[in-house]
């Protein structure tokens, strides 16, 4: 009974059926012996009506010869007679009869009723008009055809009468088949719901019905879609994190284990080794948090007003031996007369270090990096470019999905864990500003540019503004 096509169903047959009572009712009444009368009185008593035009023959012919041609003449053009139902009978003032339409003898049958209706001349009862109808206490079933002796009403309100019946039987069973086919999107899509609430998130729906169901349809399609991202990317992180901790954690028992057994010296450079190791992992630890962090709105910012050309030079110098030992080029541009701007300098510095260290990975021997930046009245903007490997166009936006590498064995291999860049876009976003990534192609370097706004706005992100 709780069932939406239950409810639609319930709605359009009540609907149907007091509208279907209503035409019955009003059949009812064409043939009610009332209403029928009273009709019939008003027609025959109106202005040149039948009880008029018999007082002006009597007055014109001083008395009723010869009425009996002028009755059924005035018969043939009445909306009244035989063809009708109605039969006719004129008696003079003593109640003796005159004239009968049809073959009724006196005293009537009872199954007929006589409207009687006095004729006057000059206030005086000259006659009586009895207009006799058969009762109809019902409407018949309808018949396509009318039958003999049947009036135009009775056959129109009978005709209402069965009509009104086929058509509540009609309209219930169209209304119990709109109703589930109204629902039915709905039905597909709580299945759909089912299957992804058992993990099964390649189920999609077909956008058909209204409108709002299709934009209802068309919602749960991008839900689904965006679960079934959401998964894999899960199922990566998962993955990703089991392999990035397994080789330090391999490291480490390898070579604990071959101390052990007395293969290797508990020596310093031993010690060494297994430190770096411990560092590896501390700072996959540390990435994976802040990326939590991020998602969670919950990335500190500590903000103070700071000189970003300044910044910008000492990260640059920090990488300059590396560059040089790679024989890359690394170069600095700064707009002159830049204004300090409200930003967190460590987690700013901390994206700094990620894209130019990024760009030294990619950027083959004799290669350039450059690192610039620009300001407005609204924003200031830095951008780093390099010449090197570049970026397919296709994976341009999403190389900062976490663990999302566009050479997972390349990255695998010289340790990255894929979580710098989602780090970095993060640092940015909580700034309430944005990083671009843009390639013109493999082999044609890659530019990322970095637009922070001169009034810090923190967004969701808790900061301290110093």
């Amino acid at each position: 009974m709780n069932r939406l096509w239950v409810r639609l169903s319930l709605a359009f047959g009540l609907f149907i059926i007091i509208t279907m009572l209503i035409i019955a009712a009003a059949a009812q009444a064409l043939v009610h012996d009332g209403l029928r009368q009273s009709f019939l009185r008003a027609q025959l008593n109106r202005p040149n009506g039948m009880v008029e035009r018999l007082a002006n023959y009597y007055q014109e012919n001083q008395g009723w010869d010869g009425v009996d041609s002028f009755i059924k003449r005035a018969q043939a053009f009445s909306p009244f007679g035989q063809s009708q139902g109605v039969q006719f009978i004129l008696e003079d003032a003593q109640h003796r009869m005159i004239f009968h339409s049809g073959n009724l003898a006196k005293p009537l049958p009872p199954d007929f009723i006589v409207t009687a209706l006095p004729i006057r001349v000059n206030k005086e009862i000259v006659g009586h008009l009895l207009a006799a109808t058969r009762r109809r206490a019902r409407p018949t079933f309808p018949q396509f055809r009318r039958t003999p002796g049947e009036s135009i009403v009775e056959w129109i309100s009978g005709l209402l009468f069965g009509m009104a019946i086929i058509g509540t039987v009609v309209g219930l069973g169209v209304s119990v088949l709109i109703s589930r086919g109204l629902t039915a999107p709905l039905r597909r899509m709580a299945d759909a719901a089912r299957a992804i609430g058992r993990r099964d998130f390649t189920q999609r729906v077909d956008p058909v019905g209204s409108e709002e169901i299709q934009e209802v349809a068309h919602a749960f399609n991008e839900m689904a879609s965006g679960l079934e991202e959401a998964e894999t990317l899960r199922r990566n992180l998962v993955a990703d994190v089991a392999h990035e901790l397994r080789t330090p954690l391999s490291v480490l028992q390898g070579n604990l284990r071959a101390i052990l057994d007395d293969l290797y010296p508990l020596d310093k450079a031993e010690i060494v080794r297994l430190y770096d190791q411990t560092r590896l992992l501390n700072r996959l630890v540390d990435d994976l948090r802040e990326v939590a962090q991020a998602e969670a709105g919950q990335l500190q910012l500590s903000v103070t007003s700071t000189d970003l050309n300044g910044l910008v030079k000492d990260a640059v110098d920090t990488f300059r031996p590396a560059a040089e030992e790679a024989q890359i080029d690394l170069t600095v541009s700064v707009q002159k007369g830049l204004s300090e701007i409200p930003l967190d300098a460590g987690r700013i510095r901390q994206v700094l270090n990620n894209l130019i260290g990024n760009a030294l990975q990619h950027t083959p021997k004799g290669g350039t990096i450059s690192v610039s930046t620009v300001g407005n009245d609204d924003a200031v903007t830095f951008v780093v470019r390099d010449s090197g490997e570049g970026i397919d166009p296709q994976q341009v936006g999403r190389i900062f999905d976490r663990f999302y590498r566009t050479d997972s064995a390349r990255a695998r291999n010289s340790g990255g864990s894929g979580l710098g860049l989602a780090i970095a876009q993060a640092i940015v976003k909580a700034h309430g500003g944005s990083i671009v990534a843009g390639s013109d192609g493999l082999g044609r370097g890659a530019t990322f540019t970095v637009q922070l706004p001169r009034i810090c706005s923190a967004g969701r992100y808790p900061a301290t503004i110093v």
